[in-house]
């Protein structure tokens, strides 16, 4: 059974899900999109603006430790994704995260010209690398291939190999230490997406070589909507490594208001404007729940739960299409199935208390984080799922109308 391959696994997942705020009568499977509200987020965020903005005011960046929250948090994240201390800082968002790496990768590699990703990289992602190349006009070149393909194409002309380690519409897994190892073998540097990742399965980005990475914290990580990004650099280019966004708070010395841009430190110099600090406060929160959680146990949890509603699903919806990897060594925390219809569909299942979402053009996502989500909840889904399907109840002109978020 699901619930004692979770006690055997050492993490008291139970617990977990008791520090989350979880709505009653709603069953959440789109924690790959945006996380639940820890418990403990909103009332850290309100005594942080009560005592600290409230009654320090500016004060607060030395007596709070506000300008210092950006890498003392990217400490705390550091080890979910298996980097050293000192390698992560917070800030911006995952779009900016990624620009400033890519850039700083391409700077590393002047004499070539291909960004190379797949077709399943995050739109973001391609639009970013798009703008850069186009910024930059020095003749490079988005090279763009199937995901299955990515390895092959690897070649000497290729300066950057970007690629996302999990697929946002099928749940797609790359293998982060093989694409990496063969990047350097070819020359090229590895920047990687952990939006779909991180929080969701063990990642090593020391033991895997990759040179830069970043990620968002408002999915697995739980850090509520729009919450700061982070990015990696290995430290073999923390010091060389030079950000496009040259920003006053990535300056060695910012409040010297120097005219000259000279870049801090490590990390630091990713930095950019100055940090969010609602957000920091609510994210610090949300990283609590992490304490004592492994994230073998996770990885182990998550696979259970998604086999278990893979095999329901095919079972009693026939009519519903698996698009996600059926192996789950090759599979992140989330399953996709496809169907015509699949936005109604998504949208009578959040109406009858099962929150999923949809991706265009035919994909019904299902995020599995077993910090609050159970076996009971994934019986309990397909349950509602299995209805919708077999009574057609998605098919009602309210459940067609596109919202602007789906």
């Amino acid at each position: 059974m699901l619930r004692g391959t979770v006690m055997d696994a050492g993490t008291d997942f139970s617990a977990t899900k008791a520090q989350f705020d979880l709505p009653a009568g709603v069953i959440y499977l789109d924690g790959n999109s945006l996380g639940p509200l820890p418990e403990g987020a909103a009332e850290r965020v309100a005594t942080m603006m009560r005592e600290e903005w409230g009654q320090r005011l500016i004060r607060g960046w030395n007596d709070a430790g506000w300008m210092a929250a950006p890498e003392r948090i990217g400490d705390r994240i550091a080890p979910l994704v298996g980097a050293a201390a000192g390698t992560v800082t917070m800030g911006d968002t995952l779009s900016i995260k990624m620009f400033q790496a890519l850039a700083a990768a391409l700077d590393l590699r002047p004499e070539r010209k291909v960004v190379l990703s797949d077709d399943g990289n995050f739109p973001t992602d391609l639009y970013m690398a798009r703008g850069l190349i186009d910024t930059l006009g020095r003749g490079h070149e988005l090279r763009i291939v199937a995901p299955e393909a990515v390895e092959e194409a690897i070649d000497d002309s290729v300066a950057v190999l970007m690629l996302t380690e999990v697929d946002y519409r099928t749940g797609r897994l790359h293998d982060m230490a093989r694409l990496t190892a063969k990047a350097h073998a070819a020359g090229a540097l590895a920047v990687w997406d952990l939006a779909h990742s991180a929080g969701a399965l063990p990642i090593d980005l020391a033991g895997a070589g990759a040179d830069f990475a970043a990620g968002c914290t408002y999915k697995y990580l739980n850090g509520g909507p729009g919450a700061p990004a982070f990015i990696y650099v290995a430290p073999r280019w923390a010091d060389v490594a030079r950000p496009a966004l040259s920003g006053w708070l990535g300056h060695a010395a910012p409040f010297a208001f120097d005219l000259d841009y000279r870049p801090g430190a490590g990390v630091s110099r990713m930095r950019v404007g100055t940090p969010p600090i609602i957000g920091l406060a609510a994210l610090d929160a949300a990283l609590d729940v992490w304490d004592g959680v492994r994230l073998a146990d996770i990885r182990r949890a998550s696979i259970a739960l998604c086999e278990r509603f893979i095999a329901e699903v095919e079972a009693r919806c026939p009519a519903l299409t698996l698009a996600s990897p059926r192996d789950p060594a090759q599979r992140g925390s989330q399953v996709s199935f496809r169907h015509p219809q699949g936005y109604a569909i998504c949208q009578a299942l959040i109406a009858r208390g099962v929150i999923g979402d949809f991706r265009a053009p035919d994909a019904l996502r299902f995020g599995f984080a077993p910090l609050y989500i159970d076996e009971a909840d994934v019986l309990a889904a397909v349950v509602v799922l299995e209805a919708v399907m077999s009574e057609a109840l998605w098919d009602r002109p309210e459940y067609r109308t596109r919202a602007r978020v789906t």
